[in-house]
C-alpha cells in the first residue's frame, strides 16, 4: 500500500517536511561517495531554511507541552499504564528542554561556520560549487570518508533536537487516527468533517496495483479525494471508477 498524508494547515505541512528532509540526511550521511556528502550538505542547508521561520521553534515548544498537558490528564486512569504515561511525558520533557536550551534558531550555530555559509552561497546556483568555485569545498570532498562523515554528524547534530521533537509529534499525532475503509464513486470522494474537532492530518493508503493517483484538498469543514491516473500522455485524467481506499483522521 502507498501511504499519502496530506496536512489540514501550515503547521504540519511544515513538520512533514522537516520530517522528509531529516529522512534524507539520515540517509546520506552514512553513504561514502563524496556526492551524497553533497547532497547531504545541501539537505542540512534546505532543513536550515525550513526551520529558520520565526515562529518554528515556538510552535514546536507549544506542541510539546500541549502534549503533555493533554496527557496530564490521564493521571488516575485505570485504563492507561502509568508507567507507559511518565516514559512518554518524561520524553516529552526531554526534547522540549533540549529544543528551548538551544539559543536562537534551529541550526543558529551553522551560520557562524563561514567556511559552510560560502557553500551556502553558492549551491543554490546551478553548478555554482566547482572546483574553481569554491577549491577548499573540493579539497573536502577529496579527505577520507569517515572524516567527511565525522564533519556530517557534527553539523547535523546541532539540528538533532528539532528532529526528536518532531519524530515525536507526529508519531503522537498519527496514533490518534483509525483507519477506516471508503469507497470513491466515479473516482470521487467527499466527507465532511466532525462539528467540534480539528484534525491535523489525513492518512491514505491505495494499492499501487490499481495505478490510481489521489488527489487531495481539504480545510477545517471538509475534503475531498479525486482518483487520477497517469495517462500515455503523461498527464493526470481522472479516473472515473470506483475504487477502495484507506483513509485515517488524526487529530
Amino acid at each position: 500500500m502507498i501511504l499519502y498524508e496530506y496536512p489540514f494547515n501550515e503547521r504540519i505541512r511544515t513538520y512533514l517536511r522537516l520530517e522528509q528532509l531529516f529522512k534524507r540526511l539520515a540517509v546520506l550521511v552514512p553513504r561514502e561517495h563524496p556526492l551524497d556528502h553533497h547532497y547531504a550538505i545541501q539537505t542540512l542547508f534546505e532543513i536550515m531554511d525550513v526551520a529558520s521561520r520565526a515562529d518554528m521553534k515556538s510552535d514546536v515548544l507549544k506542541d510539546l507541552d500541549r502534549q503533555k498537558q493533554s496527557l496530564a490528564g490521564f493521571r488516575g486512569n485505570p485504563a492507561i499504564s502509568e508507567a507507559a504515561l511518565d516514559t512518554v511525558i518524561s520524553q516529552l520533557d526531554a526534547c522540549f528542554s533540549q529544543i528551548a536550551d538551544v539559543p536562537g534558531k534551529p541550526g543558529q550555530s551553522l551560520t557562524e561556520n563561514d567556511w559552510l555559509m560560502a557553500i551556502r552561497s553558492r549551491i543554490g546556483i546551478p553548478g555554482g560549487t566547482c572546483e574553481f568555485d569554491l577549491p577548499a569545498y573540493f579539497h573536502w570532498q577529496h579527505l577520507d570518508t569517515a572524516q567527511r562523515q565525522a564533519a556530517l554528524t557534527d553539523w547535523s547534530r546541532t539540528l538533532a533536537p528539532l528532529a526528536e521533537a518532531l519524530v515525536l509529534l507526529l508519531k503522537m499525532m498519527r496514533e490518534t487516527g483509525a483507519p477506516q475503509k471508503v469507497v470513491s464513486t466515479g473516482g470521487h470522494f467527499q466527507q465532511n468533517l466532525p462539528q467540534g474537532r480539528t484534525f491535523q492530518l489525513l492518512r491514505l493508503r491505495i494499492d499501487p496495483s490499481a495505478g490510481l493517483i489521489p488527489e487531495i484538498s481539504g480545510n477545517r469543514l471538509m475534503f475531498s479525494v479525486r482518483l487520477m491516473r497517469l495517462g500515455e500522455d503523461h498527464r493526470l485524467h481522472p479516473s472515473g471508477e470506483d475504487a477502495s481506499f484507506e483513509l485515517a483522521l488524526c487529530a
